[in-house]
C-alpha cells in the first residue's frame, strides 16, 4: 500500500501539472478517477474521541459534496454499476458508511442525514445493539430503515481483533469462532431488519487471503478495509478500500479526499494492495 500511495500522489501531481501524462508512456499505468468511500464511526458537538468527528464538520462535508456537484451513492449502486467501467474524469461519486451502529448516528447524524438527504450503509456488530449503552436499539435502526436512506450490513457479530484471535487460538478454534463471527451476524441482521446484509466491514480493516475467502463463504459479495484510497474496478472485492474519517478531515484535507485519482493498471496480489 505504501507503493501505491507514493505513486498515485507522485502521479496526481504530474496528472495536474501537466494533463497529457494521463495518455503518454506505459498505457497500463494511467490516472483514473475512483470512488472515495468515507466511513464514520461517532458523532457529536466535541471530539470524545479518535473517531468522533463533530457536527459541523459532518454537515461541513455534506454541504461542501450538495454545493460541488457531488453525487453520494449507495454501495449497492457503486458495486452494481459504477465500479464496473472506467468512471469519466468529471465523475463526482462518494459512497458514505458507518460502522458500530453507534448511538450518535441516531441522535446526531441523522437530522443531517435527513436534510441532505443522502444514501448512508451502517455496517452493525449485533451483539452491541440493543444491549450496550453506546449503542443503537433495535427499534431505532428499524426507524432509520423506514427513512429510506439506510442500508444495513455485516461488521461481523461482536467486532473481534482477528489478529489476536488467531494468535491466543489453535487453527480449528479459530476457524470456528470466524464462521460464527461471520454467519451470526448476518443471520440477526436479515432477521430483525429483513435486509440483505451480503456486505462486511473488516473489524479494524484487519483481513487476509484467508479471512477473504471464508467471507466469500459465508455468502459475502464485498467487504470493506480501512485503507485511505478511492475504489477503482481493479481492487478485490472482499478488500475495497475506505477513508476513516477523523475530525480533522475537514477543509481541504476533506477536499483531496474525495478528489483523489488513482492509479490503474497493476495487478492486484489478493489481498486488497496494489503492487
Amino acid at each position: 500500500m505504501k507503493i501505491r500511495a507514493f505513486l498515485a500522489l507522485s502521479f496526481l501531481g504530474l496528472f495536474l501539472l501537466f494533463p497529457g501524462v494521463a495518455s503518454s508512456g506505459d498505457p497500463s499505468l494511467r490516472a483514473e478517477k475512483g470512488i472515495p468511500v468515507l466511513v464514520y464511526h461517532r458523532f457529536g458537538p466535541v471530539v470524545s474521541d479518535s473517531m468522533t468527528v463533530t457536527t459541523p464538520v459532518f454537515e461541513s462535508h455534506l454541504k461542501y459534496l450538495q454545493e460541488n456537484g457531488y453525487r453520494v451513492v449507495s454501495v449497492r449502486e457503486m458495486l452494481d454499476h459504477h465500479l464496473k467501467t472506467v468512471l469519466p474524469p468529471d465523475s463526482r461519486l462518494v459512497v458514505i458508511t458507518a460502522d458500530d451502529a453507534h448511538l450518535s448516528v441516531y441522535t446526531t447524524a441523522l437530522p443531517l442525514i435527513k436534510k441532505y438527504r443522502i444514501p448512508v450503509t451502517l455496517f452493525v456488530y449485533p451483539s452491541a445493539v440493543s444491549n450496550a449503552s453506546y449503542a443503537m436499539t433495535w427499534d431505532q435502526l428499524r426507524e432509520l430503515k423506514a427513512t429510506g436512506l439506510f442500508d444495513f450490513h455485516s461488521h461481523t457479530y461482536w467486532h473481534p481483533n482477528f489478529k489476536k484471535e488467531k494468535a491466543r487460538l489453535s487453527a480449528a478454534e479459530f476457524e470456528k469462532l470466524v464462521d460464527m463471527q461471520l454467519r451470526k451476524s448476518r443471520e440477526k441482521l436479515e432477521k430483525e431488519l429483513k435486509v440483505k446484509a451480503d456486505m462486511l466491514a473488516w473489524p479494524f480493516g484487519i483481513h487476509d487471503p484467508w479471512l477473504m475467502n471464508k467471507a466469500a463463504e459465508a455468502g459475502y459479495t464485498a467487504a470493506f478495509t480501512i485503507e485511505r484510497f478511492p475504489a477503482g474496478r481493479e481492487d478485490h472485492p472482499m478488500a475495497l478500500p475506505r477513508y476513516l474519517m477523523i475530525d480533522a478531515d475537514r477543509g481541504r484535507a476533506f477536499e483531496k479526499i474525495v478528489n483523489e485519482y488513482i492509479i490503474t493498471g497493476k495487478k492486484g496480489n489478493g489481498n486488497g494492495e496494489k503492487g
